[in-house]
């Protein structure tokens, strides 16, 4: 899907933050009675959670390993 592995994310709270709306977004979709909207959201906000917290790798270090 899309690389977030960026300069950008390596601060933990823009990872967290940007994780947290898309989840929230979720909920606030599914409130309002939009299952589409929210299974967008709600992919997003796992494919956040995969990259930000799983798989993650400080782009700094990456650099290095090459």
């Amino acid at each position: 899907m899309f690389n977030l592995q960026t300069p950008f994310f390596v601060p933990v709270w823009r990872r967290a933050l940007t994780t947290a709306i898309c989840l929230v977004w979720t909920l606030f979709e599914l409130l309002l009675g939009n299952p589409g909207w929210a299974l967008i959201f709600g992919a997003v906000g796992g494919w956040c959670v995969y990259q930000f917290f799983v798989v993650w790798k400080d782009p700094e270090d990456v650099s290095t390993d090459e």
